[in-house]
């Protein structure tokens, strides 16, 4: 152990006395978070004191640290936020002069230096003019000279922040809704700014200052403690890295959560989430808080003329809400003869109210019902269930209702599996929020869509139990059934209701993996789902959640082309299940544009083609999705036809949403020969159709051989080279168990890449087999794409055979 004594490593105020004793600070590992910053600020104190003496300052100077620096929180990699303040009477040519004493050191050390030189009333100028100056200055502290001219400029300008309070208050609110829009809200990114995004460090310098402002106090119930976790993530990010940065990027949270003793990444990303999350939701009180405030102080001078002298003050309007909840000053409060202690609804009750009435839920008010309120008896009456789906299906207005109800602890209190969940992160950058949010806003979206559902109450507790099982190992929708038929009993509902509640939860993702990855045409698909299922109440249920989990998801997991997939998938389940009989594919004649292409293909023994455009609109995004394609294709049955068709088509940009092939053998009279037909679904990437005539040329050229297509794609992935980032898992390729007597079912997963599909393909032709049909799903970076394959004789494989097949595809696709 390294025992470092500031006092005796800074005699020497020289550059390399100081680096020296800053090196061996940094790499202490007994003296972690709060001790270091504060150890580091001393260092530094005095190395600069040191510099300021040697430099024989005028009088009337003085040395000031600001802004964090002036909180003492250096970290590894800080700003040094430096102020030469002087009074006005010294030689200019001295303060320059002292000023180059001080800057260059600093610089010499590679250290980044923020600076300024000013006389008292300059910075009371810059403050007025510049809201972040003005803040940095509220924490002013100094480190040589004239410790009394330091004094007397903070004196003024916390008394000028003060005065100014009513007009810079509403200006910095408005510069923080600006970065949060900018950089997102910290406690459901992947990859996070730890200071300026919300929720941040920033944030927490805010709430300082608006506490100075004497207008309002941040709740301070945990602040400190997230306050230093943020600061801890960061000093360790500094550490790890070598870099002054406040990104929290996916390749450096392993080292960073080593730093700073944690067992892994998700670990370190939950902590940093709580943190921000309870800095978030004390800015949304405080900033609350100081809006009422204002619009008090903007009413007062017109009561007082109204009232006149000797006038009274009128009393506060309380509007009745619930029983035991009222609203009064935009917020929703409990009513003075509420009894929490006797009333262990209360607490549902006053949620719901306040967000059918989409009203905030008042900090005294939450505080007292998690301090006072009784638990629930279990299973709970009615009344709480009710007043559950009541919350629940309020829409936006439930999300701030419901972070109130976590920030103090109830929602735990309700629903103890939510612990597990809480602030967990999801990797896939598909998703917007992590779990627990995720669960809410599904619940959010779901309450949009309950006039399509018979029991919009299970609707409701459906989704926002569907991903409980995140929080257990395994798949998490199996773990989410036991929870959520446990969860279900707790809040009320029988065993009939219970047992439906489970199901939808255990196959919430059955329908869109379905409808996207296999083949609706196979009757064996349908009748798996409609056995899974097992009602029409509970599909209709799995229906709307599926929409809901979706919309819930991000913009890429919902599109007006996936909605018809699953929606024509509902309507065949729904026809097993009320016992129409499903039409048999292989009897499915071709259409009458299909058997046009074909006869024109057989004619001219060449590739026909014909394009039907439409446009697609994503049912929850304001901007169109690319273009949606049909494409037909009709030639003469030949080897090379998939990866030739894929690989031209990724050439042109298209992506492949599926694929259907099928040989057709026309009358007599056109000569002998089948002809492969087929229907291409796909989507222009960035929304220009290429030419049919160009597809078809380069088609020929590359059925010919004339087109070289894997080294065109090698050149394009050359030109565009991949981000930093964390290495792509390697692709898994699968027999999937999926009953088919058509044909038998390879499931592809791997890292979505122009001409994944042409990769494919051509393994497939090398190992002889016939693709049917092929299923393409992309969510993010992850392609999941599934292949009906058979002999070339039309006969399923068998279970060796395509075992055999799946390994040689993995291989050839590593």
């Amino acid at each position: 152990m390294t025992n470092l004594d500031t006092s005796d490593t800074t005699e020497e105020s020289g550059p390399g006395g100081y680096a020296a004793a800053r090196l061996l600070l940094l790499q202490e590992k007994e003296r972690p978070g709060p001790p270091r910053r504060a150890a580091l600020a001393r260092l530094t104190d005095d190395w600069l004191a040191g510099l300021f003496a040697a430099a024989a300052p005028p009088r009337g100077t003085a040395l000031v640290a600001v802004g964090g620096y002036g909180r003492g929180e250096l970290s590894p990699r800080s700003d040094l936020d430096l102020l030469l303040l002087h009074d006005g009477t010294a030689d200019q040519a001295a303060v320059a002069a002292l000023a180059d004493r001080i800057w260059y050191p600093v610089w010499d050390l590679g250290l980044a230096l923020d600076h300024s030189v000013r006389t008292p009333a300059e910075a009371r100028a810059t403050a007025a003019d510049d809201l972040k100056a003005h803040l940095g200055l509220l924490d002013a502290r100094p480190l040589a000279g004239d410790h009394g001219l330091v004094a007397a400029l903070r004196t003024t300008v916390l008394a000028d922040w003060r005065n100014q309070a009513p007009r810079r208050l509403p200006e910095l609110d408005e510069l923080c809704r600006e970065r949060a829009e900018r950089t997102g809200e910290l406690q459901y990114l992947l990859e996070p700014d730890l200071k300026e995004a919300r929720g941040g460090l920033r944030d927490t310098q805010v709430l300082r200052a608006v506490a100075a402002s004497w207008l309002a106090d941040a709740p301070r119930e945990g602040l400190d403690t997230a306050r230093r976790r943020l600061l801890d993530a960061r000093d360790a990010l500094h550490l790890a890295t070598g870099r002054a940065t406040d990104r929290l990027a996916l390749q450096e949270q392993d080292a960073v959560a080593a730093e700073l003793g944690l067992l892994d990444a998700d670990t370190l990303l939950r902590e940093v989430y709580e943190a921000a999350r309870t800095v978030s939701y004390a800015s949304d009180v405080t900033w609350r808080e100081v809006n009422r405030v204002l619009r008090a102080r903007s009413v007062r001078p017109r009561l007082r003329t109204l009232l006149g002298r000797g006038g009274t003050k009128p009393p506060v309007e309380r509007t009745p809400l619930a029983e035991g909840v009222v609203e009064m000053d935009g917020e929703a409060v409990l009513a003075r003869s509420a009894r929490p202690e006797r009333d262990p609804v209360l607490p549902l009750r006053a949620a719901a109210a306040a967000a059918q009435s989409a009203l905030p839920l008042s900090l005294h008010a939450v505080r007292r019902l998690a301090a006072a309120a009784g638990p629930l008896p279990v299973p709970w009456p009615a009344e709480a269930r009710e007043e559950l789906v009541t919350l629940l299906g309020a829409g936006e207005a439930t999300v701030p209702v419901w972070e109130a109800l976590e920030a103090e602890g109830l929602v735990t209190r309700l629903l103890p599996d939510w612990e597990r969940v809480r602030c967990r992160p999801q990797r896939n950058p598909v998703h917007t929020w992590t779990v627990d949010r995720h669960l809410v806003e599904t619940a959010v979206r779901a309450s949009s869509l309950t006039r399509r559902v018979g029991r919009p109450d299970l609707l409701l507790v459906a989704a926002l139990l569907h991903d409980i099982g995140k929080g257990w190992p395994g798949d998490h929708s199996v773990a989410g059934e036991t929870i959520a038929r446990d969860l279900a009993a707790r809040i009320g509902f029988d065993r009939t209701d219970t047992a439906v509640v489970a199901t939808v939860v255990r196959h919430h993702l059955l329908l869109v993996e379905t409808a996207t990855r296999r083949d609706l045409d196979d009757p064996a698909t349908v009748q798996s789902v409609a056995a899974a299922v097992g009602s029409l109440g509970t599909l209709e249920l799995l229906h709307a959640l599926t929409e809901a989990d979706a919309l819930a998801t991000g913009p890429a997991a919902w599109s007006s082309w996936r909605a018809s997939l699953v929606a024509d998938l509902v309507k065949r389940v729904a026809g097993v299940l009320t016992g129409a009989p499903l039409p048999d594919p292989e009897a499915a004649a071709p259409s009458a544009e299909q058997e046009r292409l074909a006869m024109e293909a057989l004619r001219t023994g060449e590739p026909v083609l014909a394009l039907h455009t439409r446009d697609e609109q994503p049912l929850d995004e304001e901007e169109p999705e690319p273009v949606g394609v049909e494409l037909l294709i009709a030639l003469p049955d030949q080897p090379g036809v998939l990866p030739a068709v894929a690989g031209v088509l990724a050439l042109h940009r298209l992506t492949v949403r599926a694929a259907d092939l099928r040989a057709v053998d026309l009358p007599g009279g056109l000569g002998s020969g089948s002809v492969l037909v087929l229907d291409w679904r796909v989507a222009a990437e960035y929304g220009s159709l290429p030419e049919a005539a160009r597809l078809r040329a380069d088609l020929v050229r590359a059925l010919d051989g004339s087109l070289d297509i894997p080294a065109r794609l090698a050149e394009r992935e050359a030109a565009y080279p991949r981000r930093r980032g964390l290495a792509a898992p390697p692709p898994r390729v699968t027999v999937a168990a999926a009953d088919s007597r058509l044909a038998t079912v390879i499931e592809v997963r791997a890292q979505d890449a122009p001409g994944l599909l042409h990769r494919i393909g051509r393994a497939l032709e090398g190992a002889a087999v016939r693709v049917r049909s092929a299923h393409v799903s992309t969510l993010g970076a992850n392609a999941v794409d599934t292949l009906y394959v058979t002999r070339p004789d039309g006969t399923l494989l068998p279970d060796e055979e395509a075992i055999d097949l799946a390994r040689a595809l993995e291989e050839a696709l590593r």
